[in-house]
């Protein structure tokens, strides 16, 4: 398999393969929709909580006598269906993590990426080395590159790259080995650095 290797000017100059094992799969959705759940369950913090009737600040004694009043039967003010009671059923810290195996962590990314190789969004380049930290190169390149509204940068760590494309809305950035099948979906386009698949590859 390959496909062209560009400049960051969006010209042709030359040809790179890409590896059979990362962008030859037949994605399937339902083993994407697998992963990419549990991906998501993951990035919860699980904080979320509420006081229940033991937690609430108020007093013990019942309200009024039982019998005789006229009025409802109550034993506590804490109840939750006081004002200021306690909150019946609400959420309390919890983890959401869906644990999956490291290979199919990394099947599902290959998924991901034979499906974006399939609509052809999937771009190289044989670097993404730009002269300053200024936003307005690296948005001069993605236009060239045609890169769409929320392209996805995969190349090696580069502090000038990172914080010159930080600024631009959609755009994300990752290394070879922080890539992840939501992130690759998520993206309009995914720009690799050679250097990057080469090291993907691998």
């Amino acid at each position: 398999m390959e496909t062209k290797l560009l400049n960051i000017k969006g010209k042709e100059v030359g040809a790179v393969s890409l590896p059979d094992s990362l962008f030859g799969k037949k994605p399937n959705p339902t083993f994407l929709h697998e992963v990419i759940t549990a991906y998501l369950a993951n990035q919860r913090a699980g904080s979320a909580d509420v006081k229940t009737r033991a937690e609430v600040s108020g007093t013990g004694k019942k309200p009024w006598k039982q019998k005789g009043t006229g009025r409802a039967r109550h034993g506590s003010m804490r109840s939750p269906i006081w004002r200021h009671g306690g909150v019946a059923f609400g959420p309390t810290p919890r983890s959401f993590r869906i644990d999956l195996p490291a290979a199919k962590r990394r099947l599902g990314l290959a998924h991901a990426l034979s499906a974006k190789f399939t609509d052809g969004n999937i771009l190289v380049v044989d670097s993404f080395e730009i002269k300053e930290s200024k936003t307005k190169e690296v948005a001069a390149a993605l236009k060239a590159l045609s890169a769409g509204r929320k392209p996805l940068i995969v190349a090696a760590r580069d502090a000038k790259l990172l914080q010159a494309g930080r600024n631009i809305a959609g755009v994300s950035q990752s290394v070879p080995a922080d890539l992840n099948a939501y992130a690759v979906l998520n993206s309009s386009k995914v720009i690799f650095t050679k250097e990057a698949l080469e090291k993907m590859s691998k």
